[in-house]
């Protein structure tokens, strides 16, 4: 199988289309360009045309727009009985506390370094932390992390612009921990009226949660749309009052 020229943009160039990406015929579907600068600016442009980075170490700044994309909408997400019982019992107990930012970069580092089943390496490279930490410095990158008996047990961090959100990694070091955050980013997301998760690529952990698989053009139309609005201020709602509306 051959692969079209991938274009190479430059610091001062705009990415391309995303309908510009490499299709299903192709090696690596949804792949749309390299660059030679990653930085918050860059990011900002990408995610408002629903573009990501995607690309490991020694490897140019790879950026995709798939079809079809993975996305939860936080109305159907689907909270499994008993992690919404843990979760009331470590909250009545005091043991369990949900928070937004309090250790961003440590979020991202375990996001690298929590060992992932099948995998090699991370694509969490150096420069891929400076970028989003860059972006979380201008508001629009955000920790949400687990905390159990005092201990960070596990989160995720994504990317908001308006009213659009952008699951990026997530990862845990107790059982559930990660799905704990992730919970409390869909109660904070419904409290503000936040439709839809980005979830790039499909998995089957993150369908079973609700997840389904949108057309590319259906996504980037919610996307357009999404972006314009006011993004949220991030206080953690009460969790606990919340957990029986899931």
């Amino acid at each position: 199988m051959t692969a079209p020229q991938l274009p190479w943009i430059r610091t001062h160039e705009a990415l391309p289309s995303p309908s510009e990406a490499w299709g299903h015929d192709t090696p690596w579907p949804g792949l749309l360009c390299a660059s030679e600068d990653l930085s918050a600016k860059r990011l900002i442009e990408a995610y408002t045309q629903g573009i990501f980075p995607w690309f490991t170490r020694n490897e140019p700044v790879l950026w995709w727009s798939t079809d079809p994309r993975l996305v939860l909408e936080t109305n159907t997400y689907q909270c499994h009985h008993s992690l919404r019982k843990r979760m009331r019992k470590l909250l009545r107990e005091q043991r369990l506390q949900l928070r937004f930012d309090s250790v961003f970069s440590q979020v991202m580092h375990h996001c690298a370094h929590v060992p992932r089943s099948g995998q090699q390496g991370t694509w969490i490279t150096p420069d891929i932390v400076n970028a989003y930490t860059d972006l979380h410095h201008l508001g629009h990158a955000h920790s949400v992390e687990a905390w159990i008996d005092g201990e960070l047990a596990g989160g995720l961090y994504v990317v908001n612009l308006g009213h659009m959100l952008f699951g990026e990694s997530m990862f845990a070091l107790q059982t559930d921990a990660s799905k704990m955050a992730l919970t409390a980013l869909v109660i904070f997301a419904r409290s503000n009226h936040l439709p839809l998760i980005d979830c790039q690529q499909s998995t089957a952990h993150l369908q079973s949660l609700g997840a389904t698989e949108w057309p590319r053009d259906r996504f980037l139309e919610s996307v357009t749309h999404l972006t314009r609005q006011s993004p949220p201020s991030w206080v953690m709602p009460d969790i606990a009052e919340h957990l029986g509306h899931l």
